[in-house]
């Protein structure tokens, strides 16, 4: 897989946002990625050190329209903390 397949966007919440202070940024990212995949698909967009991730998996929920039911999309979360001589990601340009 190539390294923009496995990182789909930027997770951005308040609570993301706080956890960029400490290092850590928020992905969303491909299913069938694992966490050596994450991690080297994010140090070659972003030209960081990857120190640690931890991934996260969402079931898809039970959604009705009408009288046909249905389950959203599955998805996958990875959570990215850099080492501390690393530079910072700017999702924001200020």
């Amino acid at each position: 897989m190539d390294a923009r397949e496995i990182i789909k966007r930027p997770v951005i919440t308040e609570r993301s946002t706080d956890l960029m202070s400490e290092k850590k940024y928020t992905f969303e990212v491909d299913v069938r990625a694992n966490k050596t995949q994450v991690k080297d698909a994010v140090e070659e967009i972003f030209g960081v050190q990857v120190e640690k991730v931890n991934v996260l998996n969402y079931k898809g929920k039970f959604k009705r329209m009408g009288k046909f039911g249905g389950y959203t999309n599955k998805r996958r979360k990875a959570i990215v903390k850099l080492t501390a001589d690393s530079k910072e990601i700017e999702f924001f340009e200020v």
